[in-house]
């Protein structure tokens, strides 16, 4: 194993401290609880998220202005513990209500709940928006229907940004689940990725083989298949998440997400199939993000998303947002 660590097991501490220490104007850090959060805490509905680490820079790269107020890591591909949780939610919580934005594995569902009940009974206000936007398989040994993958980044954007508009904990919950609900996504990987801790492969692939469907720890994908070609890739992708759900001759966002180890190169090329059959559908593209947004730490693959827009969707996504992963002006 080759990784630019010190010891695996301060990996997520040295992780956290290192961002803040490159954003130390806008970003501070809890010792000891592995949130990070922003250091300008405004009289406002406060959204937070997290889980584990190793998918950055989600979750802790989004935490800014027009984005999330906090974010919590636990392990490497372990949910944060509730302490953690809450030491968030007391660091952010003004008095207008907490939103959480969860992805939907059984870990992160059962420590965000003993959170958010330990927070109520200090009189705090939570809600909260659970994630399900990877049509790969219906239901997961990992987590209790469909996981939660890089549209989560999207949910991140719009529920934000309305946070930051003043609405209400209600308001912003509404159109976080709406948004939520307009996702879809699906991935596949070329290669595994190695855990710090573990030094090894979490599992195999063949030289001239790629995973159809594989989740962002390493979960089962739907077929093993031998490699195919950027236009294929997309086909194939594309196919799942437009049977899915009605997106034909709406608007939306895309987002071509990298899970690490692909080159820039590569996802520009899948991009440009993604535009091409998105437009024979006719799908109208709003706005495109393409790069590293939900890793998983080294494995080299990809993931297509796509967000069915409306007017104040639109509106939300295109509002400015300053962190250290995205930045609209």
């Amino acid at each position: 194993m080759k990784k630019i660590i010190n010891a695996p097991e301060d990996v997520v501490k040295e992780c956290l401290e290192g961002m803040q220490m490159a954003y130390s104007d806008t970003l501070d850090y809890i010792p000891e609880m592995e949130v990070i959060v922003r250091k300008e805490i405004r009289d406002k509905v406060a959204v937070i998220s997290g889980g584990g680490a190793g998918h950055e820079p989600l979750h802790a790269g989004f935490v800014g202005r027009g984005m999330l107020d906090a974010a919590i890591s636990g392990n490497v591909f372990s949910s944060p513990s509730p302490d953690r949780i809450v030491a968030a939610i007391d660091r952010v919580n003004t008095g207008k209500g907490v939103l959480m934005v969860i992805k939907n594995y059984s870990g992160d569902i059962m420590n965000f709940g003993l959170a958010t009940d330990m927070a109520e009974l200090d009189g705090v206000q939570i809600d909260k928006v659970i994630v399900k936007d990877d049509v790969a398989v219906p239901d997961s040994t990992y987590s209790t229907g469909r996981r939660g993958i890089a549209g989560t980044v999207f949910v991140h954007k719009i529920a934000g940004a309305k946070a930051e508009t003043g609405a209400s904990l209600s308001e912003v919950a509404a159109i976080a689940r709406e948004a939520a609900d307009n996702i879809r996504s699906m991935g596949m990987a070329m290669t595994p990725c190695i855990l710090p801790a573990v030094g090894k492969p979490g599992f195999v692939l063949a030289e001239d083989e790629i995973e159809i469907g594989m989740g962002i720890h390493g979960e089962p994908g739907v077929e093993k298949t031998k490699v195919k070609t950027a236009k294929e890739v997309a086909e194939c992708l594309l196919d799942k998440i437009l049977s899915d759900y009605d997106f034909e001759n709406s608007e939306v966002a895309v987002l071509v997400n990298g899970l690490g180890g692909t080159p820039l190169m590569e996802l520009y090329i899948l991009n440009r199939e993604v535009q091409k059959i998105l437009k024979e559908r006719n799908i109208s593209v709003h706005r495109t993000l393409v790069g590293n947004y939900t890793t998983s730490l080294d494995m080299t693959g990809c993931s297509i998303t796509l967000l069915k827009l409306n007017d104040e969707l639109k509106t939300l996504l295109d509002a400015e947002c300053d962190t250290p992963a995205l930045k609209f002006y």
